[in-house]
């Protein structure tokens, strides 16, 4: 119980803070009772939506494991150890996540239309393909990965590391048989993360990919090609089916924290 003192402080916190999530609240009820369980059913029969629901599966998926991938070693070595240049690199590495999404599309289609670029799209043809929709994912999902594996891997302490060294393993075995296991729970929390944030990317997906249908149209553009015809009813069940998909990874990102949490007080 809070001293009468400190109430009317905590009251006031309570209430900036409340009006907060009473937003959040109202928009997700909102969204829930525009429409009819009828509607989604209908809506999600669409060959489009169908079609924009495997792609954002398979997409995401591929990018989540290709930012985990390439966050692994980056998140490892950024925590580890220190070198020159190293704050440069760490600000280069947070720029997907501060830019504005429509730039960082707008630069993937510059950079595909240079020498370099045109070249590699005469092997694997990317721009406004669905290679297109991989890497504007992968451009943003990854520089989150990067940033939850380096916290976790700051939270494994490295004496065990050390210990291994000294009994002749080699940097390698220490690392995959010693601090691997340690971190799985936050290189689930990457991945299930990096899904996540693909599967919301618009921006970029947009302007480098295009939102064509049955060939570019991944959840997100399917809400703005529905709205842009003035489908609302199906824009709508396309929203609630993202938002169902963001609470299934949130709940697998607070489990794996609270486990990891438990597990290191143990």
């Amino acid at each position: 119980m809070a001293p009468r003192s400190d109430l009317p402080f905590y009251l006031s916190f309570g209430v900036i803070g409340g009006l907060y999530v009473a937003l959040i609240l109202a928009m997700l009820i909102a969204d829930a009772f525009y429409t009819s369980p009828g509607h989604i059913w209908k809506s999600l029969q669409s060959r489009e939506i169908q079609y924009s629901i495997r792609l954002s599966l398979l997409s995401c998926s591929l990018t989540a494991i290709l930012s985990v991938w390439v966050a692994l070693p980056i998140g490892y070595l950024m925590s580890r150890r220190d070198f020159r240049g190293k704050a440069v690199l760490d600000a280069i590495l947070d720029i997907p996540i501060v830019l504005p999404p429509l730039v960082i599309g707008l630069s993937l289609l510059i950079l595909f239309q240079t020498a370099p670029g045109r070249a590699f799209q005469r092997i694997m043809p990317v721009t406004y393909e669905i290679p297109s929709v991989i890497l504007a994912q992968f451009s943003v999902a990854c520089a989150f990965a990067v940033r939850t594996l380096r916290s976790t891997f700051e939270h494994i302490n490295p004496r065990q590391e050390q210990v291994a060294l000294t009994l002749g393993c080699s940097r390698s075995q220490a690392f995959w048989r010693v601090v691997f296991p340690e971190a799985r729970r936050g290189i689930i929390a990457a991945m299930t993360l990096a899904w996540a944030r693909s599967l919301g990317e618009f921006g970029p997906i947009l302007i480098f990919s295009g939102a064509t249908r049955l060939r570019t149209e991944v959840l997100p553009t399917t809400v703005f090609l529905e709205l842009s015809v003035g489908n609302l009813e199906a824009a709508v069940s396309v929203s609630l089916l993202m938002v169902l998909a963001a609470v299934f990874v949130l709940v697998i990102i607070r489990v794996s924290g609270a486990q990891s949490t438990l597990r290191e007080s143990g």
